[in-house]
């Protein structure tokens, strides 16, 4: 048996050498685990990101709705009806409603007593002077309830759009402004009650002091009657001659 010659080895070594590696193919399933865990991490982030771009986007929109203005405005008609019934006061006769003036008015027509320096015609004139204080209050009082009155179908017509911009609010300014303007509506009529009890109250008044003046006319009259005239002096009468 022969044994290869060092010449030979040498041979198939370089031959070995020359030729060409072909590419291999490594498999790692770890790395792979790891790259898809990186990518759907990444595409999780991504997802998170625009549902946060969403939610700042109807932020953005619910803000402007909130800012968005009722278009509806019913305060200058509820300023205009309380006008109304402030004329109606303003323009009363008789008995003033500022108070130094009803104090001057009421000490001069209504007194508790009239003096002995007082005629019959000054009294008299007194009488229907109250008399004119008592008829201007009534007549306030009835231009007052029917000027209400007249409100009413206003007021009902106001209530029924407040409450349809009400409904239809968009956002917390419209919401508010109608519920604004409905509590407006509600201090008008309080208001506008407060002053027809005001008239009420003061032609009850003014009768009830023409009533008391009255009296202390007639008690003076009475006096004057008495204190003027010759007393009856009672005597017997003797219709048979007897």
């Amino acid at each position: 048996m022969k044994h290869p010659t060092l010449a030979s080895v040498l041979f198939a070594l370089s031959l070995v050498v020359a030729l060409p590696a072909k590419a291999i193919i490594v498999f790692d399933p770890s790395n792979f685990v790891e790259n898809s865990l990186t990518a759907a991490r990444s595409l999780e982030e991504i997802n998170n990101q625009l549902l946060q771009l969403q939610n700042e986007a109807q932020m953005l929109v619910d803000d402007a709705l909130n800012l968005t203005k009722l278009p509806f405005n019913i305060l200058a008609q509820l300023r205009a009806t309380l006008a109304t019934t402030s004329a109606l006061i303003a323009q009363a006769q008789g008995v003033a409603y500022q108070l130094q003036q009803a104090q001057f008015q009421f000490a001069r027509f209504y007194p508790a007593a009239y003096g002995p320096g007082a005629s019959g015609q000054f009294m008299a004139a007194d009488a229907l002077q109250r008399w004119f204080h008592s008829l201007e209050a009534l007549q306030t009082t009835i231009s007052m309830q029917a000027q209400a009155a007249q409100n009413l179908s206003s007021d009902e017509d106001s209530l029924s759009q407040l409450v349809q911009q009400s409904q239809r609010a968009v956002g917390a300014l419209q919401t508010a402004q109608a519920s604004n303007q409905l509590l407006a509506l509600h201090a008008r009529q309080m208001i506008q009650d407060q002053q027809l009890r005001l008239t009420q109250d003061r032609s009850a008044a003014l009768e009830q002091a023409r009533a008391v003046a009255a009296e202390a006319r007639s008690r003076e009259v009475r006096r004057r009657f008495v204190g003027i005239a010759t007393q009856y002096t009672p005597q017997s009468i003797n219709f048979y001659g007897f």
